[in-house]
C-alpha cells in the first residue's frame, strides 16, 4: 500500500515540471472562468455560496451537482484526457486513480473555491449599489 501511495505522490510532483505543464495554468484557469460566469448568475438570482449551500442545504444538492457538473464537467473531462496523453507519453502506462485525482484537482478545486466568492462579492456590491 505504501509504494502503490509513494508511486502516485511522485507522478503528481513530477507533472509540476514534465511536459504539458501549461495545462496546471490553463485548466484551472478555465474551471476558475466557468465558477466566476456561475457564482455571478447565483449572486442575480440570490444563491447562497455554492460550496457552504452544498452542506446547508440537502434538499437542493442535487440540483447543484448537476448545475456545478454542467460548467465545470467538460473542464475535468479535457483535464483527463490530457492527463491520459501525459501518462501514456511519460509514464508509458494510465493509471485512471491518477488521472481521476488530477482532473479533480485542476477543475473541482478551483471551481469550488472561486465560484462562492464571486457570489458574495457580486451580492454585496449589488447591495451595497441600492
Amino acid at each position: 500500500m505504501e509504494d502503490w501511495l509513494l508511486r502516485i505522490f511522485d507522478n503528481l510532483i513530477d507533472r509540476v515540471s514534465g511536459p504539458m505543464k501549461f495545462r496546471l495554468i490553463l485548466q484551472p484557469l478555465m474551471a476558475a472562468i466557468f465558477a466566476v460566469r456561475s457564482g455571478l448568475k447565483d449572486a442575480k438570482e440570490g444563491k447562497p455560496a455554492y460550496f457552504w449551500a452544498l452542506f446547508t442545504q440537502p434538499e437542493h444538492r442535487r440540483d447543484m451537482f448537476r448545475d456545478g457538473w454542467k460548467s465545470v464537467g467538460k473542464v475535468f473531462v479535457i483535464a483527463i484526457i490530457i492527463d491520459l496523453g501525459y501518462q501514456l507519453i511519460v509514464l508509458r502506462w494510465f493509471y485512471p486513480l491518477e488521472a481521476l485525482l488530477v482532473a479533480a484537482i485542476l477543475a473541482f478545486l478551483p471551481y469550488l473555491i472561486v465560484r462562492g466568492p464571486v457570489n458574495r462579492i457580486a451580492r454585496h456590491k449589488n447591495d451595497s449599489a441600492r
